[in-house]
């Protein structure tokens, strides 16, 4: 299983979110490509950003994000690979990610609120998009969370697992950034309901967690708050995914 520590961007320094709150704000650092530098260092093989600025705000009107220059500055100084979500939601942002070396992109409220664009992206694109399911109580949220649909996340993800994603990122919010463990009966039940690649995020805290998500067949986990506040470390992460299961 595959460890994704997290860099969440908002006004262009590193912070986190408790429960996707942005009145719930930590600021870890004013330099991303600082902590990109620090977790390539002690041994991320990838890296897994969030434009919260765009997930919530949506670009500015030329089609860029407000961090569009701080997204640009890891990808130009660390080598390894990169996945990108947060108001993606049109074919030149896209494109622009792409050709900014990003080989991943997360589309999540446009694949809840156009499924058909989000269709004809994924087979213009094939193996580069992620469908991210955000959910809150099992429905999908959208918008930075900020919105909760009536489309359950096992049914949202169903009407893509046979499309050529790249996977499907599973976020419970109530467990996000409250470092009390993910929901288990969730992460097993999306794994059991489509054929495709999920990466689990959400609450990930100890060497337990991740031990007990590789036993569940899950492709990786993103982690965010418990490697920002030491309750875990990136070594400790990586050597519990790698665990015999």
């Amino acid at each position: 299983m595959r460890i994704w520590p997290a860099i969440d961007i908002r006004g262009g320094k590193c912070v986190r979110l408790a429960q996707g709150d942005y009145q719930q704000e930590t600021i870890y650092g004013d330099n991303p490509a600082d902590m990109a530098h620090r977790w390539t260092a002690e041994g991320a093989t990838g890296l897994h950003i969030v434009d919260l600025d765009g997930a919530r705000d949506g670009l500015n009107p030329d089609g860029s994000s407000p961090n569009r220059d701080a997204i640009a500055r890891i990808t130009r100084e660390v080598s390894v690979d990169i996945q990108i979500g947060g108001g993606i939601r049109d074919e030149s942002t896209i494109e622009d990610y792409l050709q900014m070396g990003i080989k991943r992109l997360v589309i999540g409220t446009r694949a809840l609120t156009d499924p058909d664009w989000s269709s004809r992206m994924i087979e213009r694109f094939p193996g580069h998009l992620i469908i991210g399911i955000d959910a809150r109580r099992g429905r999908v949220a959208t918008d930075g969370w900020l919105k909760t649909s009536k489309t359950t996340a096992i049914q949202h993800a169903q009407h893509f697992a046979q499309q050529p994603i790249a996977g499907i990122i599973y976020t419970d919010i109530a467990k996000d950034g409250m470092l009390n463990g993910p929901n288990f009966a969730e992460m097993q039940e999306m794994a059991a309901a489509v054929d495709t690649s999920i990466i689990a995020s959400g609450g990930i805290t100890t060497t337990k967690d991740i031990t007990q998500l590789a036993q569940l067949n899950l492709a990786g986990a993103i982690l965010g708050r418990t490697l920002y506040e030491g309750f875990l470390t990136l070594t400790q992460a990586l050597e519990a995914a790698q665990a015999p299961v």
